[in-house]
């Protein structure tokens, strides 16, 4: 694979706008798109995004900061990245466990994300070729039903999926990811902007501003506080490999600092926005907005059968939920590939081809997950129960935690300063200060509470 390199022979994006786009399409994913609005009305509105952007900026922040700097200063994958910039700093190199941890979870994810992402990919079908007309609450629930029941339906959906993800990862990260992501995310934002400004005429519009940016200060508890920290901490992707194995690929001259703005950014408009998207539709036809993980499923089906021009609505909608399952796929499972090529000395192509064709294969369970062995549980939870709450509850924040620790506390001071070049002054004092003594309890707490 021939690939522009900035330093020795390693990849690197020919643009910062290429990187910012990848970035950027890691963190929004379908999380985002259903998860932040619906937690925001529920948890005081206006009031919790406030405590959502001090959460970010506190601890998203510098945990993503500290991600892109031993990414781009390892220039390997996550485990040789971090062994590299440990053995640097004068340090143990078993610190490499840490990305295992961060790639274990990015495959576990994957395994289950896939399946959802074949989902999307159904419902847009359906969406061009039906537009949902004539649904009704019980034939859209009846729909969703005969979808999770339909285990040979999955599979085409969920390799489908794989098959869209897998041809960007194959090609590599130029002539892939790169060609990939500077369309499709600029794509994502025009859709998503033009169903806004749909919403703005046709009705509901009102109802979701004040669902979403009225400021209730009664409700900001404890209980609150923690689902701030959670969504911060989970909404931009660290932990996963995605961004520290983007940041292996980032040229010297880019600012991480500047960067990581945007991102952050860029991912909390696209959470609001897909408020202004969804919420619009539930109350102008008089639906729940406390659906959770079945409102795009089950509640807009509904929505766009009774909207002015629903038929090209549900298509947009789709396409662009479809835009963010697959750019976050990628993010996952670049890492991954690019293990295989550096451990294994694989070809780019052999390695994507083992990766998706294993995260395939185990997807089978996932998929079963809803059918066949959904009467098979662990402490109560299912398979996809089991995979979510080991991925989510544990490694994730575990991963945080010790990227925190080894960024603050173990590497040699003077190279994060070269890396986030910020200087020694008031900024890079704050961020020290900040992944030293403020990141790392906060997640552990978040830790502790998902596993009590």
């Amino acid at each position: 694979m021939h690939v522009s390199t900035s330093e020795g022979s390693s990849p690197a994006w020919t643009s910062r706008f290429a990187f910012l786009m990848a970035s950027i399409g890691f963190a929004v994913g379908l999380g985002n798109i259903w998860r932040f609005p619906y937690v925001t009305g529920e948890n005081g509105g206006a009031a919790f995004v406030l405590v959502y952007l001090v959460c970010i900026f506190a601890i998203g922040v510098p945990i993503l900061m500290a991600e892109l700097m031993i990414g781009r200063r390892g220039r390997m994958t996550p485990p040789g990245s971090l062994r590299h910039v440990a053995k640097e700093s004068g340090r143990s190199e078993h610190w490499q466990w840490v990305g295992v941890m961060n790639m274990s979870a990015a495959f576990l994810i994957m395994i289950t994300y896939c399946v959802v992402a074949g989902w999307v990919l159904s419902y847009l079908y359906q969406a061009v070729f039906t537009g949902f007309v004539g649904v009704d609450a019980a034939s859209a629930t009846n729909t969703f039903d005969v979808l999770l029941s339909d285990a040979g339906g999955m599979v085409f959906w969920t390799l489908l999926a794989l098959v869209f993800t897998g041809s960007i990862i194959y090609a590599g990260l130029q002539k892939g990811i790169e060609r990939a992501v500077v369309v499709l995310m600029p794509v994502l934002f025009i859709l998503m902007l033009g169903l806004v400004m749909y919403n703005m005429v046709v009705g509901g519009f009102k109802e979701a501003i004040d669902y979403l940016f009225t400021a209730d200060f009664s409700k900001i508890n404890a209980d609150v506080m923690l689902a701030a920290i959670g969504q911060a901490f989970f909404s931009i992707g660290v932990a996963m490999a995605g961004m520290m194995t983007f940041g292996a690929y980032l040229p010297k001259e880019i600012s991480i600092g500047k960067s990581v703005l945007i991102i952050i950014v860029a991912d909390t408009l696209v959470a609001l926005l897909a408020g202004l998207v969804i919420f619009p539709a539930v109350f102008n036809n008089g639906l729940d907005p406390a659906g959770g993980p079945g409102l795009i499923f089950q509640t807009l089906p509904v929505a766009f059968a009774q909207m002015p021009g629903g038929h090209l609505v549900s298509v947009l909608f789709f396409l662009l939920l479809s835009v963010a399952a697959i750019t976050s796929m990628v993010g996952l499972i670049e890492p991954l590939t690019q293990w295989l090529e550096e451990k294994k000395e694989y070809s780019r192509h052999k390695s994507a081809m083992l990766i998706l064709g294993t995260i395939a294969s185990l997807s089978i369970f996932s998929m079963l997950g809803y059918n066949e062995l959904s009467s098979y549980t662990i402490a109560g939870k299912d398979i996809n129960g089991v995979v979510d709450y080991f991925s989510n509850q544990i490694l994730l924040p575990l991963g945080g935690l010790h990227i925190a620790i080894f960024a603050g506390w173990v590497v040699d001071k003077n190279i994060a300063i070269e890396e986030l070049d910020m200087g020694e002054g008031g900024l890079f004092k704050l961020w020290h200060i900040l992944i030293r003594f403020l990141v790392p309890p906060a997640v552990f707490i978040v830790f502790v509470l998902g596993v009590s």
